[in-house]
């Protein structure tokens, strides 16, 4: 015989996805077609409005409302890049590895740089000016004298894309480093815990956020110093198509190397962006697709 006491203890195993007694139900994780429906939920806005300023690129040129050597028209452009599809493929490509490169560096030396700020008052005082005085400075302005202190090669074209990609990160490690709830700290603290086990476990996850937004803001940025660095001074690069072409008149050429680097930098805060799926499916914004309240 069952007693009342021992009926009200047990509780029924309710199916998967049913509401608990706290009144918190977890979803299945969603699948490969839920994970698409929602990509497609998501992206047919943007892929809309492309559409709709590619057909109005497309009608203003077919109208011939602006001249064909000011605007040309898509299909000339798509054109230019069939036409030489291994030149814009080295070219882009040296592009590529002077802007990967300078965006790791910049993210590496950025956090390196927060942390130390963040632990030491006195570096933070005096760093912070100097990284703001440094960031106003126009890249376009001080680009030539890194030709002449590094010559032609690949260097000028890395120290730019880093120091366009610099200060995002930085910011963004320093105020996620800086945000972290204070109880927490002294929580820690209480339980004995040493400084580095309370960087790890505490203040650098809760800094990650942050440091992802910084990072895509850094990778756009990355790729404008990359060609920029290659505008005073390169034989190779989306900056010297752009140059030669604008030299020469060439339209086509010269809007294919914009729509290249244009689509490098959004293929790069795409990367970023999936890096920071995988890293942080703990984050609030994760958290929300698989867990659901029913009070």
């Amino acid at each position: 015989m069952v007693t009342h006491s021992q009926s009200a203890r047990t509780e029924p195993a309710g199916p998967p996805g049913s509401s608990s007694s706290s009144g918190v139900s977890e979803r299945a994780r969603p699948g490969i077609a839920q994970r698409l429906v929602g990509f497609t939920e998501r992206a047919w806005r943007p892929i809309a409005l492309l559409v709709v300023l590619f057909l109005a690129w497309w009608a203003v040129t077919a109208a011939e409302l602006i001249e064909p050597y000011l605007v040309p028209s898509p299909g000339d452009t798509f054109d230019a890049i069939a036409s030489r599809p291994d030149y814009f493929w080295e070219h882009t490509w040296a592009t590529t590895y002077e802007t990967l490169l300078g965006f790791v560096i910049a993210a590496a030396v950025g956090v390196f740089a927060a942390v130390v700020m963040v632990q030491s008052a006195t570096v933070e005082k005096t760093l912070y000016p100097l990284l703001l005085f440094a960031q106003v400075i126009p890249k376009i302005a001080i680009a030539p004298l890194f030709v002449v202190w590094l010559g032609f090669g690949i260097g000028p074209k890395i120290v730019v894309a880093v120091l366009m990609a610099f200060f995002p990160v930085v910011i963004s490690m320093v105020t996620g480093l800086k945000s972290v709830d204070p109880e927490m700290l002294q929580l820690s603290a209480t339980m004995g815990a040493k400084p580095g086990q309370t960087f790890w476990k505490i203040r650098f996850p809760a800094s990650l956020p942050h440091l992802f937004s910084g990072l895509k803001v850094a990778a756009t940025m990355a790729v404008t110093g990359a060609v920029v660095g290659e505008f005073v001074g390169a034989d190779a690069g989306l900056g010297f198509v752009i140059l030669q072409a604008n030299g020469n008149l060439d339209t086509p050429v010269l809007f294919a190397g914009l729509l290249i680097m244009s689509l490098l930098g959004v293929l790069l805060f795409v990367l970023v962006e999936w890096l920071e799926h995988l890293v942080l499916p703990w984050h609030a914004s994760r958290r929300t697709e698989g867990v659901t309240t029913t009070l």
